[in-house]
């Protein structure tokens, strides 16, 4: 297949729990040797919408084609170009690494002239053969998540999509997981759909799909998106954000946006901006305040008004 073509293709996709809608017309694609991410915030249906690829649900609507098969009758040939990292590790801590991975090796089908060759290079690839004999009861998070990623590349999938992988990891361990999928992209044989609510985790990635309330917001690289917001950003902490946003926009006339306690201001010459908010808003009403370059996070709360570190209720979902 070109490597401009797609080999995930995502059209219309939708689905509910119950009389509950979760996803609402999704489209996305996957192209091999790229990542692509799926911002947005717990319980904005991303989770969702991987376990509908994975055919554990059906989808009430649309469809989803990886390698040119549907995912309506998901068969051997189906799930034989799929790799899946969930949230949790699909790992048993009482088998040593090696072990883990030839367990999942046989499960995939390999054949044993190919197995042990495999398994030994995956060991490789996640920076774990000098650790392959130990039971990985007595790994860390960051290389129990590198070993679980190797498991779902034994069988050398077209697509690999990691749920979250990062979630929990210490800073040294995010920037080692992270190697090893940037390493797997850069092989340009697998494409690379992840999940992710924090934006230092998006800015990585190669494309980018906004997902809000089971809606597809943008697209696009983290630079495009970003350029959205062009402007300064003012962050102000108070414990009255009301009051507080009232303030600067009846005060000076400029537009705010509520960011849980903060109020964030776009705007030109943000160090001049500090000082006219520092007078204008009551004595005592602000905890801080500083100026920022935009990041994802900024240009997600300007285009959806919503948070990515706030949790989405089930009803704010199917809203």
């Amino acid at each position: 297949m070109s490597l401009n073509q797609p080999i995930l293709v995502v059209e219309d996709a939708q689905f509910s729990y119950g009389d509950r809608a979760v996803l609402h017309g999704i489209d996305l694609e996957v192209r091999q040797g790229e990542i692509v991410g799926l911002l947005g915030p717990n319980g904005s249906g991303k989770s969702t919408l991987l376990a509908l690829m994975g055919g554990l649900m059906s989808l009430d609507k649309g469809r989803i084609l990886l390698d040119g098969l549907t995912v309506e009758r998901p068969d051997s040939a189906y799930r034989s170009r799929l790799g899946f990292v969930f949230q949790a590790t699909c790992l048993d801590d009482t088998l040593t690494a090696r072990e883990n991975l030839a367990l999942s090796a046989r499960l995939q089908g390999l054949t044993s002239a190919g197995r042990t060759e495999r398994v030994a290079a995956m060991l490789d690839a996640s920076g774990l053969t000098s650790r392959a004999e130990e039971p990985i009861k007595n790994f860390s998070g960051g290389m129990k998540r590198r070993l679980d990623i190797a498991r779902a590349l034994l069988h050398r999938p077209k697509l690999l999509c990691a749920d979250e992988p990062t979630t929990g990891l210490d800073e040294l361990s995010f920037h080692r997981t992270w190697t090893q999928i940037e390493t797997l992209r850069d092989q340009g044989d697998t494409g690379i759909l992840l999940t992710t609510h924090r934006p230092e985790e998006a800015e990585r990635c190669d494309r980018l799909v906004f997902i809000a309330d089971g809606k597809v917001v943008a697209t696009g690289t983290p630079d495009e998106l970003k350029s959205q917001v062009s402007q300064d950003i003012v962050v102000v902490e108070t414990d009255n954000p009301a009051e507080v946003a009232t303030s600067i926009q009846e005060g000076l006339g400029l537009e705010t946006r509520r960011d849980g306690a903060s109020v964030v201001v776009e705007c030109e010459l943000g160090h001049e901006v500090i000082v006219r908010i520092v007078e204008s808003v009551a004595r005592g009403r602000i905890h801080s305040i500083h100026l920022k370059r935009p990041g994802l996070g900024d240009v997600f709360l300007k285009l959806t008004g919503a948070s990515l570190d706030r949790d989405l209720s089930v009803d704010e979902v199917a809203a």
